[in-house]
């Protein structure tokens, strides 16, 4: 299976995509991207108000990024 799905049923014989296909996907990314910038805030703000070791947690965690 495929790791871009999406990307390899939109494309053309050619193997493009169309420019709202590509737009619409980095609009998703955006909105993914600023979505885990807020969490990641919201845990850091959580981690500094409660316990330390729920906060060692969440910094193991956050790092952990792929």
């Amino acid at each position: 299976m495929s790791d871009t799905p999406r990307t390899d049923e939109a494309q053309f014989g050619t193997g493009r995509v169309s420019v709202n296909f590509a737009c619409q996907l980095e609009r998703e990314l955006n909105a993914a991207n600023d979505r885990i910038k807020r969490l990641e805030e919201a845990g850091d703000e959580l981690g500094n108000n409660h316990n330390p070791f729920t906060y060692i947690d969440w910094l193991k965690a956050k790092e952990a990024k792929p």
